[in-house]
């Protein structure tokens, strides 16, 4: 069986591309990252894609006049190198609406919080301010509008009464490691599909999401 052909689009640190790389290097996994695109210079997550023997590039934002230039060259690389999928990992740009519908249902995302709630930046703070005492990250489809995209998978932490922006972080991270994985798998073997605006699974609609809660100890 062929291999759902991934690129993934990265700007920092990328650990969320290591869960990635290291779930497809698994026997029998249905997908293969072709190409890691940052548009960070020295951001980690090209040392990785080196490490992992990965071809990378890097299309720097701040070499191009306007955001549908830096799109048009971020396009090209994706077309040249024949992907089915596009994996935001930690990707720090905004994304034109013209970008995300040529890519639509086949660009997703990997947000740090509990959609549909705290969209955008600061989501632990905002957490955190607001006293709620489960918190989370999801996976889902980009969409026109921001973090608005449907679901695929979710995964809840427990806020603890001690928890810094940090630390709440880090929790909250190594359910990322975990999702984002098990997301790229379902899709890479049909079981995703997008229907009214939902996923729905094998033709199932689990309340458009999974949600996997680790134990809370």
């Amino acid at each position: 069986m062929d291999r759902l052909r991934v690129a993934v689009l990265v700007s920092g640190h990328g650990s969320n591309l290591q869960a990635l790389i290291d779930a497809c290097q698994t026997p029998g996994f249905p997908a293969h990252i072709v190409r890691v695109i940052s548009n960070v210079r020295d951001a980690f997550g090209i040392q990785r894609a080196l490490k992992a023997r990965i071809p990378h590039s890097v299309i720097d934002h701040l070499e191009f006049k306007n955001r549908t230039d830096f799109e048009a060259q971020l396009n090209d690389e994706l077309v040249s190198c024949s992907a089915e999928l596009v994996c935001l990992a930690g990707f720090m740009r905004l994304l034109t609406s013209s970008f995300v519908k040529k890519w639509q249902g086949r660009l997703v995302n990997i947000h740090p919080s509990l959609l549909p709630a705290f969209k955008g930046l600061d989501t632990h703070a905002r957490a955190l301010a607001a006293g709620v005492k489960i918190a989370g990250c999801t996976v889902h489809y980009v969409s026109q509008d921001m973090d608005a995209g449907p679901i695929i998978a979710q995964a809840a932490v427990p806020v603890m009464p001690n928890d810094s922006e940090d630390i709440l972080a880090a929790r909250i991270l190594q359910q990322e490691h975990i999702i984002f994985p098990l997301a790229l798998k379902m899709i890479a073997e049909g079981r995703v599909k997008i229907k009214h605006g939902h996923v729905l699974f094998d033709e199932i609609s689990l309340d458009d999401s999974v949600i996997i809660s680790p134990r809370l100890t």
